[in-house]
């Protein structure tokens, strides 16, 4: 799949954040290793911790669905749904990538439209990083 169609998907996703506190709506589409793509919002919560990032709602979908292997994801984020910057994973996000792929291949891309967007590994967002090969 390439990186726009992928970008397009996250667009997408994004119109169904539900961010009534922050405004920060922010879509991902995760690509599995077999092709499909599972997409994710960001869910707010009053009480904020409860809250969840579109990049973990878009794992958490694939991997209740069985997938444990992925190549991509698209992440597009923006104050009231306009991508204006580049909106880059959280930590735990980062984390919760590293438990489920290569942090050599992984690729993550970081986009304001499907014309103009970013490509960086995992390794490259989270150098060092702590996955099960460390157990």
């Amino acid at each position: 799949m390439e990186n726009k169609e992928l970008i397009r998907l996250a667009l997408e996703a994004r119109e169904m954040a539900y961010a009534p506190y922050s405004k920060y709506m922010v879509g991902a589409a995760l690509l599995t290793t077999k092709g499909r793509v599972y997409k994710g919002c960001n869910i707010e919560n009053a009480a904020y911790t409860p809250s969840n990032c579109a990049e973990r709602t878009a794992f958490f979908k694939a991997v209740s669905e069985g997938e444990r292997e992925f190549e991509a994801i698209a992440i597009v984020g923006g104050y009231r749904g306009a991508p204006t910057s580049y909106a880059y994973p959280c930590g735990v996000c980062r984390q919760v990538m590293m438990e489920f792929c290569d942090s050599a291949k992984f690729r993550i891309i970081t986009a304001i439209s499907e014309e103009q967007y970013l490509e960086q590994t995992l390794a490259e967002l989270l150098p060092n990083g702590f996955g099960p090969n460390n157990l």
